[in-house]
């Protein structure tokens, strides 16, 4: 559905209430809300609280003319950018036009009114309005998207220098173990460990950056064949033993002996993954449950944990790329796994969520499409 267009607003001044009517129902149009004043000080009032895109002002006024009042909207920084159109019975003087765009005005009209002249000058004015908004959206959208490159360069550059560092620092003391006369083999075991979780680390990253850049061709692949959900979470749950033991939180799972769903197997398990590691990085130690069971036609699996939580404010924002709630911006990753994770629910014809609040824990729930095992 269609957004509607936001309203243009108008303003007329004159002190003639006949004035006012005749020219509103020349201006008047779906998209314009006219609003009208009967002296200078009433459409200084108006102007405070609406932007206007053209302000057209009879000169000859009692009290404050119309010289004087367009003088005092170009002296205030609010009122200063609002194109004037002077009304005039004075004709075509050269004086008085001078007078009148040394005041600030942009055009005059001259009475009696032309109604077709009245028609074009305003739907002028009105289409500069809204080019110039959407200028000012498109330079706002350019800064936000040179901000994010900004950030982007910045977090892969502290993610991959760290790991990085270390390697490098592990490799000069392996340099000297080696020189010794009897190198403490276990150890050396152990840093080559430690060096493999490290490039494990960088290496998803960088699988990271190359999915969202397939999200952005719309190159992702997805190879859907029937898979047994509970075999994938199984698999997911192995391979992360050695993180579940180092972060200390219990994990368990309660699911049916199979559960078959229509998936790209790899991807499936990089969106469990991705839940996982969260929930174990955020969940200050508690215990994390899996659960896997059919609902109304679909396989939803839960990942709950009793970490740090989200507020509701964020439930939609840490689905955006480079984005994570405020008690994870400093924790390691660049942000896009949540944004991936949906990407690829939504390109099996699923749906991921998110049910948290602040210190309460976080529940994430992938509906999947149930799918008949296959033949055997």
């Amino acid at each position: 559905m269609n957004a509607q267009p936001e309203r243009v607003k108008l303003l007329l001044v004159d002190d003639l209430a006949e004035n006012l009517v005749a020219l509103e129902a020349l201006v008047r149009g779906e998209e314009r809300q006219v609003f009208c004043a009967s002296c200078g000080e009433q459409a200084l009032s108006l102007m405070l609280d609406h932007e206007f895109a053209l302000a057209i002002i009879d000169v000859q006024m009692p009290g404050m003319n119309g010289f004087e009042l367009a003088e005092t909207m170009r002296s205030t920084e609010r009122t200063r950018r609002i194109p004037i159109i002077f009304v005039t019975a004075a004709g075509h003087e050269v004086n008085y036009a001078f007078r009148g765009y040394e005041s600030g005005a942009v055009d005059f009209l001259y009475k009696p009114l032309d109604p077709h002249t009245v028609r074009s000058k305003v739907s002028v004015f009105v289409e500069l309005l809204r080019q110039r908004l959407a200028l000012e959206r498109a330079h706002a959208d350019l800064e936000r998207a040179v901000r994010m490159r900004d950030d982007f360069m910045s977090m892969v550059s502290h993610e991959l220098r760290t790991p990085l560092n270390t390697m490098f620092l592990q490799a000069q003391l392996r340099r000297r173990m080696f020189e010794q006369p009897s190198p403490d083999i276990a150890r050396l075991n152990m840093m080559v460990e430690r060096d493999e979780r490290q490039i494990r680390s960088m290496i998803r990253l960088i699988d990271d950056m190359l999915d969202v850049s397939r999200l952005r061709t719309g190159r992702l692949a997805i190879a859907a064949k029937p898979s047994d959900l509970v075999a994938i979470a199984a698999r997911v749950v192995d391979s992360l033993a050695e993180q579940i033991c180092a972060g200390g939180s219990p994990l368990s799972v309660d699911a049916p002996p199979q559960l078959y769903v229509m998936c790209d197997e790899f991807r499936i398990e990089q969106v469990l993954t991705n839940l996982l590691t969260n929930a174990l990085r955020y969940g200050r130690g508690q215990p994390v449950h899996v659960n896997i069971a059919p609902q109304d036609g679909m396989a939803v699996l839960t990942v709950r944990d009793g970490g740090i939580g989200i507020a509701p404010e964020d439930h939609e924002r840490i689905f955006a790329q480079f984005e994570r709630a405020e008690g994870a911006r400093h924790a390691p990753g660049l942000g896009l796994g949540l944004y991936i994770a949906r990407q690829i629910v939504e390109a099996h014809g699923g749906r991921i969520e998110v049910r948290s609040a602040p210190g309460q824990g976080s529940t994430f729930a992938v509906r999947l499409p149930l799918a008949a095992p296959p033949a055997p």
